[in-house]
């Protein structure tokens, strides 16, 4: 079994500063991504997960995050048992990003 991959808030906002091609997924509630979520973010519940994963890009990076990074962590897991090797884990979600000054925007403007 392979170990998920996971990248932290810093790491993340440097990547997507310098224009690295990054498919942000924030996979919590409906109600949870009303306060906010990372730029050009697509929103995933992530009960949906098995019924639309076809539909994330298999030539870009995906990078799951939730409100700690446990949720997205286990989904970063599954998806690797179904194939997907371009999955990984934002680190202490998206509390960790807020804490470090990231911009979170509202749920309308994102992706």
């Amino acid at each position: 079994m392979s170990v998920v991959k996971e990248i932290d808030s810093t790491q993340l906002e440097q990547r997507l500063a310098s224009g690295d091609d990054l498919y942000l997924l924030d996979i919590r509630s409906d109600a949870e991504v009303m306060h906010g979520m990372l730029p050009g973010s697509s929103h995933l519940p992530m009960h949906l997960i098995p019924v639309r994963m076809q539909e994330f890009p298999r030539d870009r990076e995906v990078v799951l995050y939730c409100r700690s990074g446990a949720r997205s962590y286990h989904a970063c897991m599954y998806l690797m048992q179904q194939g997907y090797d371009n999955v990984v884990n934002l680190k202490g979600g998206i509390i960790d990003w807020a804490r470090n000054g990231f911009q979170v925007i509202p749920f309308a403007a994102a992706g």
